[in-house]
């Protein structure tokens, strides 16, 4: 027979990781404002075929996984070279993270307009920088990097943001589809849903 105590520990550490995953998970997806990045996608392939933007979504989402886990695994360090200290970006972080969800609320995001580029050019710059990572997740990213202390919540964090990541990423994918179902009006006020969210995480992160 198990040790009952040891049950009841190995279900409670169980449930402390899902519970980091899923907010994890949950902060990630809608700081990367993916209802905006969506608009945004579909406003800049809007006379692409559908291969060329089944293509260029997963550049994106290539792309957007690199960045992030790299700001992620190397925040820390980017703190110490830089003498910043966790509260002061997390204040600075959430008052990015506030302007673009103002942006998403009353108009765009950056005021950046589509170019007539190659799609393929346009994978990195400007749908993963600065659309998807703009200057509030990447403060996210950095303070999330710092957080998880223990290699263990790095696994569990990293796993929920590439969750995060791929769900955005097959969004894009499926983009041509959702258009059809829910219209660009749909996308709009989904849009400035994410925005409210935005702005209780900014909220949040300052109050912290």
């Amino acid at each position: 027979l198990g040790n009952p105590d040891e049950d009841v520990t190995n279900r409670a550490y169980l449930g402390k990781i899902m519970d980091l995953f899923i907010s994890t998970f949950i902060k990630m997806f809608f700081i990367m404002t993916p209802f905006f990045v969506l608009t945004v996608f579909l406003t800049i392939t809007n006379d692409a075929t559908l291969i060329e933007k089944r293509k260029l979504a997963i550049k994106v989402t290539l792309s957007v996984v690199v960045i992030s886990l790299v700001l992620l695994f190397f925040g820390e360090y980017i703190f110490k070279v830089f003498g910043i200290t966790l509260d002061a970006f997390k204040i600075g972080a959430g008052a990015l993270l506030f302007l673009t969800a103002v942006g998403l609320i009353y108009g765009n995001k950056d005021g950046q307009k589509p170019t007539d580029k190659n799609l393929s050019d346009l994978a990195v710059v400007p749908l993963a920088l600065p659309i998807t990572i703009g200057p509030g997740t990447i403060g996210v990213l950095l303070v999330m990097g710092v957080e998880f202390n223990s290699f263990s919540k790095l696994v569990i964090g990293s796993l929920a943001l590439l969750c995060a990541i791929l769900l955005i990423g097959s969004m894009l994918y499926l983009s041509s589809l959702i258009e059809k179902i829910i219209k660009k009006n749909g996308l709009l006020i989904l849009s400035k849903i994410t925005g409210l969210f935005l702005a209780a995480l900014s909220a949040q992160l300052i109050f912290d």
